[in-house]
């Protein structure tokens, strides 16, 4: 089930400041990542690790669509961590879902389906193997790896996405901004040889940047 315009309404006002209720629902509305990650883990109830998780708005979406056996959140800004918290107690959902402060990479005990969205741009290219290492040892056998994120090809798209990520860090939205966006290559070249099989195609939205979604699974 893909969670309608009410239920939506529902997830944003788990959130205690008008501005951001506006926002989430409007983010949940266009972004076509959420619909996305529910398709490609339809069928398939297990936990899932949200690396860089932000509010928790994807575990709020996925529950909505009753797809997950729980969600684990984690992300090192602790200020959208507590708000998380909140929207999700409010919610009744404190035990289905968890937020945690800290490093991407703090293992966790869980094994099930691992999303990482918009994320590695935001680290240097060594760290960005090690983060997509971290993510299969906590992938399950029968589990999906979302991967939501900027790919370096030399379009059009992919320079309108680099002057974007220009304006985020100049005007302080993203301390630090993106660090190297990856080729598809570089991440096929991680996972693949952990026996990975990785599919890529197009999640541009109603954008103009070059987002692509890469689902990825163990090898049969």
């Amino acid at each position: 089930m893909i969670p309608d315009s009410r239920t939506r309404q529902r997830i944003a006002s788990r959130f205690s400041r008008r501005g951001d209720r506006i926002y989430i629902h409007g983010k949940l509305a266009t972004d076509p990542v959420y619909a996305a990650a529910a398709r490609a883990i339809a069928g398939k109830r297990l936990p899932l690790l949200d690396i860089g998780c932000g509010l928790g708005l994807l575990g709020h979406y996925l529950h909505a669509c009753d797809a997950l056996d729980g969600y684990v959140g984690l992300d090192h800004d602790a200020r959208k961590i507590a708000m998380g918290r909140v929207a999700a107690e409010r919610a009744g959902l404190g035990g289905e879902i968890a937020l945690c402060e800290g490093d991407a990479a703090t293992p966790q005990a869980l094994r099930g389906h691992v999303a990482m969205l918009d994320v590695l741009h935001y680290l240097p290219q060594e760290r960005q193997g090690e983060l997509l290492a971290f993510a299969v040892d906590h992938l399950a056998d029968d589990g999906v790896l979302i991967l939501r994120n900027v790919i370096r090809d030399g379009s059009w798209r992919y320079r309108a996405t680099v002057w974007e990520e220009k304006f985020i860090k100049a005007v302080g939205w993203i301390p630090g901004g993106a660090q190297y966006f990856p080729t598809e290559d570089d991440i096929r070249g991680v996972l693949e040889p952990r026996g990975i099989r990785v599919d890529f195609r197009p999640l541009f939205g109603r954008t103009p940047y070059n987002s692509y979604l890469m689902t990825a699974s163990r090898r049969a």
